[in-house]
């Protein structure tokens, strides 16, 4: 067994105890300004996710912010695990040891259509993706030769003029997403730690998501102090009726569009909704955008969105959070009052 050289999340010095992350979503121009505002709001980092814009790019100008900064996720299988270990290590640098490398597969479509990638056997291909960077990595930190074999990659040739180096802030944190068991159970194995998609519920995170974290630690031999759990959750709060209704509208259709996806359908069964996601891929496949969002009744919005007034906002998040999450990551999928946002984290510090 591959030992692990952890890079986990360790808590820093006069920090609360669960920090929180939030997306960084601006113009390449602004992403600096951007991440240091957000750090000024109160949020511990910032991260990226692989959208219309480049998920590397603007955490170069976010790394002089002074706040974490990470991938939320970058897609594995289109890039190689030296071109990773490259990106990864700069930014760690850059950052000053702040950065998270946060990895997922994406789906088939996107891999083969999008990227024009190879997919075949994702879990199998995401471990060892893992252990890949990982062992390039650490032939730089450690300056011995590189000597990787395995299904998909065989890494030989590394030579000293092309090494970097040991990084003064050691290893970036590898961490991944899941959402199937299987999958789970491979990233606890093999990663620093859990990238847990944001469509989730409690109930979800507390069964499959707790019992395949812990069947990945035993394999790999590892407690669990020595993991990170980072759970997104979908925040929707408001003071007043518009902030609300707002708030309601941007929170309900993007549950609608992650519940549409086949690969995120085990969160809807375990609360009982598994026909729902055929219902939206359907509506999806039929054109009717506008529609899927009407199909999210307010019960099942209120499993996995954080709604209320920003005390109830930062108490369900402390309660979603406790005893599973070592980060919160704080989505925002509709254009939220700053001081509304930062009275969320005030009332979150003040719990956690």
């Amino acid at each position: 067994m591959d030992r692990i050289e952890s890079g986990a999340d360790a808590p820093k010095p006069g920090r609360r105890a669960l920090p929180v992350d939030t997306l960084l979503d601006v113009p390449l121009s602004r992403a600096g300004d951007r991440a240091r505002e957000l750090g000024e709001a109160g949020f511990d980092g910032v991260f990226t996710f692989e959208g219309p814009t480049d998920v590397f790019l603007p955490l170069v100008p976010a790394a002089a912010a002074g706040v974490d900064i990470m991938t939320n996720i970058a897609v594995a299988f289109p890039r190689s695990p030296t071109h990773l270990a490259h990106t990864a290590y700069d930014l760690h640098l850059a950052s000053h040891g702040r950065f998270r490398l946060g990895l997922g597969t994406q789906i088939q479509a996107h891999i083969e259509r999008r990227y024009g990638a190879t997919w075949s056997r994702p879990v199998a291909r995401m471990a060892e993706t893992l252990r890949a960077v990982r062992a390039v990595l650490t032939c730089w930190q450690r300056e011995t030769p590189l000597d990787f074999h395995g299904e998909f990659f065989d890494l030989t040739l590394m030579p000293p003029t092309l090494r970097p180096g040991p990084n003064p802030y050691g290893l970036p944190p590898l961490l991944a997403g899941g959402v199937g068991r299987r999958m789970i159970t491979m990233v606890a194995e093999h990663a620093d730690g859990l990238l847990v998609h944001p469509l989730n519920t409690d109930l979800f995170v507390r069964g499959p998501v707790t019992d395949a974290v812990t069947d990945g630690l035993v394999l790999s031999e590892r407690t669990r102090d020595r993991f990170s759990v980072m759970l997104d959750v979908i925040v929707a709060a408001g003071r007043t009726e518009e902030e609300m209704r707002a708030a309601l509208k941007g929170a309900r259709a993007m549950v609608a569009f992650y519940a549409s996806t086949p690969a995120y359908r085990p969160v809807l069964d375990v609360e009982g909704y598994g026909p729902l996601q055929a219902e939206l891929h359907a509506l999806i496949r039929a054109g009717r955008w506008p529609d899927i969002p009407h199909a999210i009744d307010d019960t099942l919005l209120g499993r996995v969105v954080a709604i209320g007034e920003p005390k109830d906002v930062a108490a369900q998040l402390a309660a979603r959070a406790h005893g599973v999450a070592d980060r919160l990551g704080f989505y925002l999928p509709y254009r939220a009052d700053p001081a509304c946002v930062s009275e969320v984290l005030d009332e979150l510090r003040a719990l956690t």
